[in-house]
């Protein structure tokens, strides 16, 4: 990969974190409203570098150690720069079953989003699919049952990687509405310290972030470059936290833009799962390019709402 690749893929994932974290961004910005001054610069310094190198960085590292357990943790960190044979091999046989997991993850989460969540309706058909909510289970459960099959015709592991990933959607999911609750009681509880809200934060950042690792994989199995661009993401989405949460969200497509990008890793996953040779770029091409559509409507939007007022 040359450097302009290799710039390419980092200010992609930086992007891409950047934007599949606006609403953890949004929790924090709530919760931090109730602390005391040097408690909200403890979490926004230090728990930056809890952020990135305890959870953007030690989580996609496992994950490759896990996803391929031939390799030590050294050649887990450095495998996509090895030239050792046997580092290349072991990685191009697990890869296989870490994109599928990590693709349905990627599927599911897009459909719930479509399904069952309120959004601001950005493009025709989404409401429909809103009001239609209750097809979700049925949904996902088809396209699951329709990937394991494929995979057992290819690699029977892979099958296992895809239930692996069905199975963290789920257990991620539970964590994330129990946070959106416990978010909403906090905000106006002031019977937790200050270290009970930051440890609260933290867990909370851990959660969020699994959305953006497995999306990673879609743009490169780098561990390094993950952490890299994560890194930038997690250090934007804390400065959005810090002044900009309120002009964030005037901007009310930004959340169909990035469940849209993750639609579309997640179908680059799965594809490439499959062996289908897929350049580099395409991942942080399509994230730009859906990003800058959804933006481009949300300024749109801004502006009529503000003539209207």
């Amino acid at each position: 990969m040359d450097i302009i690749s290799l710039i390419v893929v980092v200010l992609g994932l930086c992007l891409f974190e950047t934007i599949s974290s606006i609403d953890n961004a949004i929790i924090n910005a709530e919760v931090l409203g109730t602390m005391k001054p040097k408690a909200r610069r403890w979490f926004l310094v230090y728990g930056l570098i809890i952020a990135v190198f305890m959870v953007r960085g030690l989580l996609p590292w496992i994950i490759v150690w896990v996803a391929t357990p031939g390799l030590g943790p050294i050649d887990a960190l450095t495998a996509t720069f090895s030239s050792d044979p046997a580092v290349i091999e072991a990685v191009e046989q697990s890869a296989p079953i870490l994109l599928s997991g990590g693709g349905v993850f990627l599927i599911f989460l897009f459909f719930h989003w479509l399904f069952l969540e309120p959004k601001n309706f950005g493009i025709k058909g989404e409401k429909f699919f809103y009001q239609n909510g209750i097809w979700f289970y049925a949904v996902v459960s088809i396209i699951l049952s329709v990937l394991v099959w494929n995979d057992l015709q290819v690699n029977p592991v892979m099958a296992f990687g895809s239930v692996i990933g069905s199975t963290a959607f789920f257990i991620t999911h539970g964590f994330k509405q129990n946070a959106e609750l416990a978010e909403k009681k906090l905000a106006s509880s002031g019977n937790l310290s200050d270290i009970s809200k930051i440890l609260y934060l933290e867990v909370i950042d851990a959660t969020f972030s699994i959305d953006g690792v497995l999306g990673a994989f879609a743009f490169t199995m780098s561990v390094p470059l993950i952490l890299l661009g994560n890194g930038l993401g997690a250090f934007v989405v804390r400065e959005i936290t810090i002044g900009n949460i309120d002009r964030i969200k005037k901007y009310v497509f930004l959340k169909n833009g990035a469940m849209y990008s993750i639609l579309f890793l997640g179908m680059v996953m799965i594809l490439d799962s499959y062996g289908v040779e897929i350049p580099s770029y395409v991942s942080p091409a399509i994230t730009f390019g859906v990003v800058a559509f959804f933006f481009w409507k949300s300024r749109v939007h801004a502006k009529k709402t503000q003539i209207a007022s």
